[in-house]
């Protein structure tokens, strides 16, 4: 947790350092397990790496200390999380091993997740919950968690996991005790018992592999509170209990389906409604019954319904408005209606100052930036009045 050391070399690029130490307790990024943080001469120490051409370990500052012979503090909250979660995945992998038959082939540790990806595509839950018991039974039992080192040689003859092929002449395994061997260069606790527990949050699939997310010590802790605070504010505010929630969440949905489709269908009503009205109010020109209106707030699709219905008449002519966040337009005719739609449209862009749209001679629709309901009403209704000149000089 805390260590003297020397300076052994200073490497400076734009706003951050690297320090060589003399020797370090700082883990760096490796094998997937995130780097150590903490303080060197009270700078904090930002990221740990190794340097792929002689190995030596990077230690990421802000500034250089002011002296050579410097105090290191490791960050020991991140450290021991660290270490609780890659010893529970060592547990875990282990424990797949012995239930499923099913290999780790990835592992991946950050601040957020911890996750190990498994050589088989699917797992089903009830072998999900299997492996979860065993890998606590393990965790419970709190056996011995002890570093080995052996020769390639002599790891042909143990029951490693895996024998990784690197240049080493040696490996450093991880023991626990009487239920897994492995060689890891990660950090790892002193027995499983700190580990504290083990609880895998969901899987899914990722190509032909499974992947495991799970988090173990203060994380499942912290995973669990976080999950029990929504559950608590989900029962109270349904008034049911924790076993009743599945079935009190499914009446929801069945009733809130049930009441889209109750208002889809009254909207619909209304629009019929709503069409019938103007069409009864709409402006007799000989055969033909002109409707233009303008809306308040209502959104484009409404424009569209309500043109729809009174389009279904012979005759009609529809020039529609709405205003809002933007000035919606909807010009339709029935199909031996007269006019230009798309050329009305534009004539009412206009009126309006701005707009963009289009369209073909029996339907044109668009958009205009924000104008009041009077703006709106004046433009259509002055390409409205246009509209009927030209049927009137037609004849």
């Amino acid at each position: 947790m805390q260590f003297s050391a020397s300076i052994t070399e200073v490497q400076q690029e734009e706003q951050v350092c690297f320090v060589v130490l003399d020797k370090t307790y700082f883990y760096p990024s490796s094998g997937g397990q995130p780097f150590d943080t903490g303080g060197i001469n009270g700078i904090p120490v930002t990221n740990v790496m190794l340097r792929e051409s002689d190995g030596a370990v990077l230690h990421v500052l802000e500034t250089v200390p002011e002296t050579e012979e410097i105090t290191a503090v490791i960050n020991w909250d991140r450290r021991f999380d660290h270490m609780q979660q890659h010893t529970g995945q060592h547990i875990l992998s282990q424990a797949f091993i012995q239930l499923a038959g099913a290999q780790t082939v990835g592992f991946h540790l950050s601040d957020e997740s911890v996750t190990i990806d498994l050589d088989q595509e699917k797992i089903d839950q009830s072998m999900i919950d299997e492996v979860e018991n065993l890998a606590n039974d393990v965790v419970w039992q709190n056996r011995p968690v002890v570093v080995r080192w052996a020769t390639h040689e002599e790891a042909q003859s143990l029951p490693l996991r895996k024998i990784p092929q690197n240049g080493a002449e040696k490996l450093r395994l991880i023991d626990i005790l009487a239920f897994d061997l492995t060689a890891c260069g990660g950090t790892h606790v002193a027995r499983t018992g700190e580990v504290g527990l083990i609880k895998i949050k969901k899987t899914e699939s990722r190509n032909k592999n499974t992947r495991v997310h799970f988090s173990c010590g203060q994380r499942a802790l912290t995973h669990y509170r976080l999950v029990n605070n929504v559950l608590n504010g989900l029962t109270t505010q349904l008034t049911t209990g924790a076993f009743e929630l599945s079935d009190s969440i499914t009446r929801l949905q069945t009733n809130e389906k049930e009441s889209r489709r109750t208002v889809k269908r009254l909207q619909e009503q209304l629009d019929k409604m709503e069409a019938q009205e103007l069409y009864q109010a709409g402006r007799k020109i000989g055969k033909n019954t002109l409707i233009a209106h303008t809306f308040s707030g209502e959104p484009h699709s409404k424009l569209r319904t309500i043109a729809g219905h009174l389009t279904k008449e012979e005759g009609v002519i529809v020039l529609l408005g709405s205003t809002g966040e933007r000035t919606h337009l909807v010009f339709a005719r029935s199909a031996d209606g007269p006019g230009m739609m798309d050329e009305l449209l534009q004539a009412t862009f206009k009126a309006l100052g701005a707009g963009s749209g289009g369209g073909s001679a029996a339907f044109a629709q668009g958009s205009a930036p924000t104008n009041d309901l009077q703006a709106v009403h004046m433009a259509i209704e002055n390409t409205a009045r246009q509209f009927v000149e030209e049927i009137a000089g037609i004849g």
